[in-house]
């Protein structure tokens, strides 16, 4: 997502009055239209956590929780080059799994639930990862966002995963406002174009991550401008 996502830009950022929340909701062509031009801007856009297969996408989306895909590339980059079955991640252990992972918040958890997990998968799945929502949400650590990832990155599933940054962004351009993801996610799947559907979550992740963030929104360079509602933008000087 090159054009969004460069960080060269070295601007200050002002805003004039506190954001004030709007109440009218983008229309559909508005929401097609806002995913029109992410579709423009990144055609295939991909998740940044790095995986080589399911089972290492799905662990390496439980170890994401509170911690960033940064963060969980660094420790598991070398971790997935010799683990990638749950049954190689058995034969490594727990404690060696606790010692690769320690950077990572909640990393004694997130060991305990990778262990788990991996135990099941081998015991009840022939060490498959299940393309299934309610049989991934039934292993240690798995919730529906992390489920959700899985059957999109993996299986090809057009899932609404959402995440801090998807929740902002449906709020925020009051594309499908809700108090809770649970929420969110079900107006996110009604109102998301069926041909956008795939990428969705993927799109707004990225632009909520670089350019829509929470506290210094980058309004000065985000292609959305004219669609979004949420005020005052955010200007840019000495540029």
């Amino acid at each position: 997502m090159a054009k969004i996502s460069d960080r060269s830009i070295k601007s200050v950022t002002k805003t004039r009055k506190p954001a004030k929340k709007s109440t009218k909701q983008l229309t559909d062509a508005q929401v097609h239209e806002v995913f029109a031009r992410l579709h423009a801007i990144e055609p295939e856009p991909k998740g940044e956590l790095e995986h080589v297969n399911a089972y290492t996408l799905l662990v390496a989306v439980v170890l994401s929780a509170q911690a960033t895909d940064a963060g969980v590339n660094k420790a598991t980059r070398p971790l997935f080059k010799k683990i990638k079955t749950p049954k190689a991640m058995l034969a490594l252990g727990e404690d060696k799994l606790r010692e690769a992972i320690q950077t990572i918040g909640l990393f004694r958890t997130k060991a305990k639930n990778v262990i788990a997990l991996s135990e099941i998968l081998l015991r009840d799945y022939g060490g498959e990862v299940p393309a299934d929502r309610d049989l991934l949400q039934s292993l240690p650590g798995v919730g529906r966002k992390t489920a959700n990832v899985v059957l999109n990155m993996a299986f090809g599933q057009p899932t609404m995963a959402v995440d801090t940054h998807v929740f902002r962004l449906a709020n925020r351009l009051m594309m499908a406002p809700g108090k809770t993801v649970e929420e969110v996610e079900v107006k996110l799947e009604k109102r998301v174009p069926e041909e956008f559907a795939m990428h969705a979550h993927h799109w707004l992740i990225l632009h909520g991550r670089y350019v829509c963030k929470a506290r210094s929104p980058e309004c000065w360079r985000c292609p959305l401008t004219d669609l979004c509602p949420f005020e005052p933008k955010s200007e840019a000087r000495g540029v």
